[in-house]
């Protein structure tokens, strides 16, 4: 009798457990399905339409013609305009993360070494500007900037020549590190918030100075505020397209001001050769954030 009854208890208990994974299946698809239904949506179908559009011939009138080729790609690669504009955006990108993070640890550290009181004021006013509209901080930047500005006055009433400051590359470095500062000092003051400075007291007494503790042990465990800061200024900046259109004027073309003029003020538009460029502008800034990451885990481990 007991012979008998044992398969068919265990054939239960196999049908109940597939029944019970189906049933977490389900729920676990339909806690799943909204977030994957938007990404798919708003991420996964665009991405796909670019890279479809990026293999496809340009028309006379702005059109598309359905005739897949390589010639955009090619375009990227040996007109000068195209390779200029991602190295200068680089180079603009790698220049403004540099300088925010020169400005921003020590600011970052500064304020979190203040009283309570005074750390939430200091707070304040680094997230003051963020109250005001990106563009009408560039267009205030652009009147300090301009031949007849703020700097330029105050250096005429003391005798001094005036100075080409707006429409050159400093100027847009000078307007994307104001604008991206915030978005360094933040995380670094909450990674520096939570060390413990104890440490740097017991480096002391072991004999390490200043410089030795502060590379060995502060800067590595902050590390991840670095990295965040720097991802979170020089992808944007990488991009940007209204900061050096003001204050770079047609003299410092960046790939986001290249990307607009494709897509829309060229005559015609050329949305494959668009489609092209962002797709390799993507790939270069995947393929340096996944190295960006990889080296300072390995420098913390």
């Amino acid at each position: 009798m007991t012979t008998d009854t044992a398969p068919i208890s265990e054939a239960r208990q196999q049908a109940l457990s597939k029944a019970i994974n189906r049933s977490e299946r389900g729920r676990l698809f339909a806690l799943l399905f909204p977030g994957l239904f938007w990404l798919s949506v708003f991420f996964a179908f665009p991405l796909f339409v670019i890279l479809l559009y990026s293999f496809l011939t340009p028309g006379p009138t702005g059109n598309v013609i359905w005739k897949f080729t390589l010639g955009n790609y090619a375009t990227l690669f040996t007109k000068d305009l195209y390779v200029n504009a991602y190295v200068r955006s680089l180079w603009i990108g790698v220049m403004t993360t540099v300088v925010c993070l020169l400005i921003g640890y020590p600011l970052a550290l500064y304020i979190v070494q203040r009283s309570p009181r005074w750390r939430n004021v200091l707070l304040f006013l680094v997230l003051i500007p963020f109250w005001t509209n990106f563009l009408v901080r560039t267009y205030a930047w652009m009147i300090i900037l301009a031949n007849n500005g703020v700097i330029n006055s105050l250096l005429q009433s003391i005798g001094m020549p005036r100075l080409t400051l707006l429409n050159t590359t400093g100027a847009v470095l000078v307007g994307l590190i104001y604008g991206e500062l915030p978005f360094m000092v933040l995380p670094i003051y909450a990674s520096i918030d939570r060390f413990d400075f104890t440490l740097l007291e017991a480096a002391s007494d072991l004999g390490a100075d200043r410089r030795r503790a502060f590379l060995r042990i502060m800067l590595p465990l902050t590390m991840p505020g670095v990295a965040a800061g720097s991802v979170l200024v020089f992808i944007p900046t990488v991009g940007q397209f209204v900061v050096s259109d003001l204050l770079g004027g047609a003299k410092v073309d960046m790939l986001g001001n290249l990307l607009q003029r494709l897509f829309t003020r060229s005559n015609p538009p050329n949305w494959p050769l668009g489609s092209a460029m962002a797709l390799i502008f993507m790939l270069v800034l995947t393929i340096a954030i996944i190295f960006y990451f990889r080296t300072t885990t390995e420098e913390d481990r």
